[in-house]
């Protein structure tokens, strides 16, 4: 990542209005792609190959014009949101813009008419293709499995002005996306977070155009499927979450347990590194005493803060500045209906290097 390092800062002022900036033209004309099998410049898959690393060794790297990483680092923030969103593993999705970035470099940019739909399709399609080797690697992953926290303190993920942008970065609907498959979880994410038509859709993922409106609403049901939507007010949230830890931290088990609802869960994910809870704890008394042994352990230099993750107050533990625990916390109707806990320290380690203690 040390390219992309040092490029710097992040704009989100090109993203537009409703689609982070979605092209609303058929992506076979923008990327030049020919119709026919063999056209003038190729089919898309021998076209967005670029760079292959194969045994710590790159292949055939072709000339770039000098504004080549320009180009890219202006669509940087868009790629990164949406690989978090496919992948729900934020050092994963920067691996997945990393390697985007190589095959941008080497690919002859001459001949591609649009940067964002290509650059848009080779992302998601690498997303793809990891997330069919991620879910055998969840079948081994010890406990409940998570998604990585991102701070949205700065915009990390772009715009979350409205319920809707918040809600599709939540933990709530990034873990109910682990339901669908991956050319599932591309169209869900591309048409709902990001606008796409169909039509641009179907050309990303070599589907047709009525397979993906089909694909799309099952993928909805799939994943809002018994889930209620409440917009509640950040700083109410926020007020309800810090009446929670204080009587988490002082043991006030009968105060807590007004906090919660009748079929609260909470879920821990530590990964098999930490001695987190590894099955759900269900019901306010049982959570209201697992979470107040768990808030009462006093380790020196520990605070708690409350920081904005995922597009909503969430509630982070640090020794000395450094994340050893996110919970972020469901609220429905006024009270909390899910509490997930990320303490898994490979899952901290984006959180640790993008964010900074609110003060």
């Amino acid at each position: 990542m040390g390219t992309l390092a040092a490029v710097g800062g992040f704009d989100f002022g090109g993203w537009g209005i409703g689609g982070f900036g979605a092209t609303r033209f058929g992506l076979k004309r923008l990327l030049g792609i020919a119709d026919s099998a063999r056209g003038e410049h190729g089919r898309l898959s021998d076209r967005v190959s670029g760079t292959v690393i194969s045994g710590g060794r790159a292949r055939k790297k072709v000339a770039v014009e000098p504004d080549g990483l320009g180009v890219f680092v202006t669509h940087r923030p868009r790629l990164f949101a949406l690989a978090y969103r496919m992948l729900g593993a934020a050092g994963e999705a920067e691996d997945a813009v990393q390697e985007t970035y190589l095959r941008w470099d080497a690919a002859d940019r001459s001949r591609i008419r649009s940067a964002e739909a290509w650059l848009t399709t080779v992302l998601v399609n690498l997303c793809r293709t990891w997330l069919v080797s991620a879910r055998a690697r969840r079948e081994t992953y010890v406990g409940p499995w998570l998604p990585e926290p991102v701070s949205t303190e700065r915009g990390e993920l772009g715009p979350l002005e409205t319920v809707e942008e918040r809600e599709l970065v939540s933990f709530a609907l990034l873990t109910a996306l682990e339901r669908l498959s991956p050319v599932e979880r591309a169209v869900f994410v591309l048409r709902e977070a990001f606008g796409y038509a169909h039509r641009e859709i179907a050309d990303m993922l070599t589907i047709s155009e009525a397979n993906s409106q089909q694909i799309y609403r099952r993928a909805g049901v799939r994943v809002r499927e018994g889930r209620a939507r409440f917009d509640i007010p950040s700083e109410y949230a926020g007020e309800l979450i810090k009446r929670f830890l204080k009587a988490a931290r002082t043991g006030d088990i009968e105060s807590l347990e007004q906090l919660l609802t009748a079929d609260v869960v909470s879920i821990a994910d530590g990964g098999g590194q930490l001695n987190a809870a590894r099955r759900p704890v269900v019901g306010p008394n049982k959570v209201a005493r697992y979470l107040s042994g768990l808030f009462r352990w006093e380790v020196p230099g520990m605070e708690i803060l409350i920081e904005q993750v995922n597009g909503a107050p969430a509630a982070v533990a640090r020794v000395n500045d450094l994340p050893v625990a996110v919970v972020a916390v469901e609220l429905v109707e006024g009270a909390v209906a899910t509490l997930r806990l990320v303490v898994n320290p490979e899952k901290l380690a984006y959180f640790a290097r993008s964010s900074a203690p609110s003060r």
